[in-house]
């Protein structure tokens, strides 16, 4: 944990509840949703309110530490820790289990565009379906 709290971004106050939020994200393999961030602060014994810990990540996002992502037509916002990797995700149309995709389907996709001088910065893709628990029969 040491090793975490030397990286602490220059400009952002630290306290212990975006301490807290911070260490869940730094420890999650996948996005999640306030709520899960929440639940898993409660888990480790830190309670936070959630209108805080929409603050906090709202802050982080402006910094550049953390990404937000709008799924499913933007009925859900998730969130990672930037970690600076080009990432893609489906998620459960059902459970709304989020599942990392392994490649980036945009790679060598060449857009054609009326405008040739367009310089192309990123692009969002957003792919949802049924994960295997939720698969209609």
């Amino acid at each position: 944990m040491k090793e975490k709290q030397n990286r602490w971004p220059a400009g952002i106050k630290r306290t212990r509840q975006r301490e807290s939020v911070l260490s869940v994200l730094e420890n999650s393999e996948k996005p999640l949703s306030a709520a899960d961030i929440c639940s898993k602060m409660e888990k480790s014994g830190d309670v936070a309110w959630m209108s805080t810990v929409y603050r906090i990540l709202e802050l982080f996002v402006k910094k550049g530490m953390v990404i937000k992502t709008n799924v499913m037509n933007n009925e859900m916002a998730v969130y990672e820790l930037n970690r600076f990797k080009h990432k893609h995700y489906a998620v459960c149309m059902n459970c709304h289990k989020i599942i990392a995709m392994a490649n980036c389907p945009m790679e060598k996709f060449i857009p054609k565009l009326e405008d040739e001088n367009f310089h192309v910065m990123g692009h969002n893709l957003e792919v949802f379906g049924f994960c295997e628990d939720c698969k209609p029969t």
